[in-house]
């Protein structure tokens, strides 16, 4: 399909001739509306006149295009900009194209050689995309072009001045690229070899009649057409052929020993292998730059070398916007989620349910005698903590949440999901992770029904470009996900996605445009809108429940998944099951590409003979249930106290007939403290082992600790000495 421009606006300065005039043309031949911008200066910036500009409008108008013309210098970028406003009523595309040459030898250049060439090339441009750029912003819109040069890149005799400029503007791409990128505009950078008034100082005659400017003309529309999303790019042009630039670095090396002076000396024995580029990086951003700097200055901290870690690693924060001193242990406002069985029933839908199934109706039918909610709907409550801009609000990452990615997720229930009322969740960031490429946010999520807790999530986004902070890269508070075993799967099920999947999945709350807006799915890089993650994670978890649960939501437990690549609404999925033991590893692909698109995945189910956790209470099977949902609602009160006077975290192993029956986890050392039952995935301080009726004598105070201990009731794991810490915990039996 050809590319329009049809209701475009187009400046190119410039464009009396040359590579200007060509890109005037080429806009209008597809549609834009072109501003023809050229003073009618000589190529050393001198005279001025209307008629190169004049000419090129006339040509433009005789194919019945739409031009006009403008003669301002590009200082007067207000000008320029303003000419295009009355004209057509807006600005949609800059080409800043205007340019003169004053060759001189470095020693013979002059101040005014110099500065005019800063003025028009440097100034000019900026001056020109200044005036475009709030009009830019206000459409959501735009697209600029620097001209830069190979002399900026390489350097060139006899032209320090213009190559200082053409640098200049290089740099300021870049700049724009990244300030722009929340707008829809996006700016590149080329460095075109053409034939023109300018090349004809520095190229034989049959060369430059060779290098026709209709060869650069092509990529420049391209980079300014609404279906390209290329951004902060270089790239050198000429005779048909194009090609993008990019940094390559050195691996380097680390010249400075322990406790030892850094010396030239030093630099000069390690030179070849400072300049020696085998496995060579190749940074794209100041994050990926710094990042290496922070590298060494930790991994020399480390050794006991430098005491300036922590102020570079302040530094590197400022430039990522990331800061996990500040950020880890904020609590995000509390949420709260409204529900009834038409929720439960839509999100059922959401994740491919059909009433072609029988099996499906006690999750369709609010009549059904067992109607309840698929266990994956816990995330739904959850998840307005992500989608609320809450994480906006958490000082230390001041981040552009336009480059957010959902990494993985866990999901864990501590009951059978309710089919209506009233769920609060409350968020609290548990780590932030520098992966060097980005940073990895761990944002914790307790759901509680009143002051019982019903389901905790872990999400973890991932932040493009947001690394390099100096940060930790791994966390003991991640659910880590978990390869499956290297054997045929045990069970695979294939499940057809529809082409209207996203559009009803998104209806349970999650509203991204990526998922449904197809020029949105386009700035994203996408040819057409996604399918949600968590609807492909919805999907693969009632596979398992299915496969090896009989649908009963009851036995599901908990799930981890690491999100690999996306689907596209239609596809279809594949789910590939290894059992072992209660836990069902899980793969996810694309049937039809056999990519992966759920990895490191498992689901864990209580046993078919458990009772679940909603009737352990109603059976009185476990009396500590009570218990450790009043310590939860201590801790949700005044957690910050207690974690000051305690900064310990305690595991818990409650047994009945000499099996474990509960485990939980007091986490009084991180953030404002919390309570999660299940296993714990980092490592507890100190982990005790008690029968639930020894623990009820303990707490009320019929069993004195001490003895327990000693007679072999109570066994310890750990740092024995936190155990004392545990009547800060218990105190007020009574109210226990």
């Amino acid at each position: 399909m050809a590319l329009s421009f049809e209701g475009r606006v187009v400046l190119v300065t410039g464009s009396g001739g040359g590579l200007g005039r060509e890109y005037a043309l080429a806009f209008a031949e597809r549609g834009a509306s072109v501003i023809v911008n050229d003073l009618g200066a000589d190529t050393k910036g001198g005279g001025k006149s209307s008629a190169a500009a004049d000419k090129v409008v006339e040509e433009i108008r005789a194919k019945g295009g739409k031009a006009v013309a403008n003669y301002d210098s590009v200082e007067d970028g207000e000008k320029v900009i303003q000419s295009a406003l009355d004209a057509f009523g807006r600005i949609d595309v800059v080409v800043n194209n205007a340019g003169i040459l004053r060759d001189r030898s470095f020693a013979r250049t002059s101040d005014l050689d110099w500065d005019l060439i800063q003025r028009v090339h440097l100034r000019g441009s900026f001056m020109v995309t200044r005036a475009a750029w709030n009009h830019m912003k206000k459409q959501k819109f735009g697209r600029i072009i620097m001209t830069a040069s190979a002399a900026g890149i390489y350097g060139n005799f006899g032209q320090a001045n213009y190559s200082a400029a053409k640098l200049g503007m290089l740099g300021l791409a870049n700049t724009l690229a990244i300030e722009g990128r929340n707008y829809n505009i996006h700016c590149n950078t080329i460095a075109p070899v053409a034939g023109s008034r300018l090349t004809e100082t520095v190229m034989t005659a049959e060369l430059v009649a060779s290098l026709k400017p209709e060869y650069i003309a092509p990529m420049v529309l391209w980079l300014c057409h609404e279906q390209c999303q290329e951004n902060g790019a270089l790239f050198e042009a000429g005779a048909g052929w194009i090609g993008k630039l990019r940094w390559e670095r050195s691996q380097g090396c680390i010249v400075r020993q322990k406790n030892q002076p850094m010396t030239p000396e030093a630099v000069r024995d390690q030179w070849d292998k400072i300049c020696d580029f085998t496995d060579a990086t190749k940074p794209a951003s100041i994050e990926e730059s710094v990042q290496s700097i922070v590298g060494v200055l930790s991994q020399l901290d480390s050794d006991g070398e430098v005491g300036a870690n922590t102020t570079a690693a302040a530094a590197a924060a400022s430039v990522s916007g990331v800061n996990p001193t500040m950020a880890v242990g904020q609590k995000l406002p509390p949420s709260t989620f409204v529900f009834t069985p038409t929720q439960c029933i839509l999100y059922a839908l959401g994740v491919g349910m059909s009433t072609k199934d029988p099996d499906h109706l006690r999750f369709l039918y609010e009549g059904h005698e067992d109607f309840g909610c698929l266990p994956t709907f816990g995330v739904i409550p959850s998840q307005a903590a992500m989608m609320d801009g809450g994480l906006s609000s958490i000082p230390g990452l001041n981040i552009d949440f336009t480059r957010v990615l959902h990494g993985e997720q866990y999901l864990e229930l501590y009951k059978p999901l309710p089919t209506s009322g009233t769920l609060t969740s409350e968020a609290t960031i548990a780590d932030v992770l520098d992966k060097g490429s980005g940073a990895v946010i761990l944002l914790d999520v307790n759901t509680y029904s009143g002051d019982e807790l019903i389901c905790f999530n872990q999400f973890s986004v991932f932040v493009v470009g947001a690394g390099g902070f100096g940060g930790n890269r791994n966390s003991e508070k991640a659910k880590a996900p978990l390869p499956p075993p290297k054997r045929a799967p045990d069970a695979v099920v294939i499940d057809s996605t529809t082409r209207d999947q996203a559009a009803l999945y998104r209806l349970s709350g999650d509203w991204n445009p990526l998922h449904i807006d197809p020029s949105f799915a386009a700035m994203g890089g996408f040819k057409a809108p996604i399918l949600h993650g968590l609807c492909s994670f919805g999907f693969a978890a009632r596979h398992v429940l299915r496969q090896f649960a009989g649908n009963d939501p009851s036995r599901f437990k908990a799930i981890k998944v690491r999100f690999a690549k996306p689907v596209m609404p239609g596809q279809s999925l594949q789910t590939e099951m290894w059992k072992e033991g209660n836990r069902i590893h899980i793969q996810c692909k694309v049937k039809e590409t056999d990519s992966i698109v759920l990895a490191g995945a498992y689901v864990d189910l209580h046993g078919a003979s458990d009772a679940s956790p909603e009737n352990l209470t109603q059976q009185g099977a476990l009396k500590s249930e009570l218990v450790f949902a009043e310590i939860g609602r201590r801790i949700k009160d005044t957690g910050s106290e207690l974690v000051k006077k305690v900064n310990a975290v305690f595991g818990w192993e409650i047994t009945k007939d000499s099996k474990i029956a509960a485990q939980w986890t007091i986490d009084l050392k991180n953030g404002s403290g919390s309570l999660h039952k299940g296993p714990y995935s980092g490592k507890a301080d100190v982990t005790i082992t008690v029968s639930d009726e020894d623990f009820m004598e303990v707490v009320q105070g019929t069993l004195n600790p001490q003895k327990a201990f000693f007679s072999g009731k109570l066994k310890v794991r750990g740092n024995i000495m936190l155990s004392q810490k545990l009547e800060v915990i218990l105190k007020d039996h009574a109210k226990l």
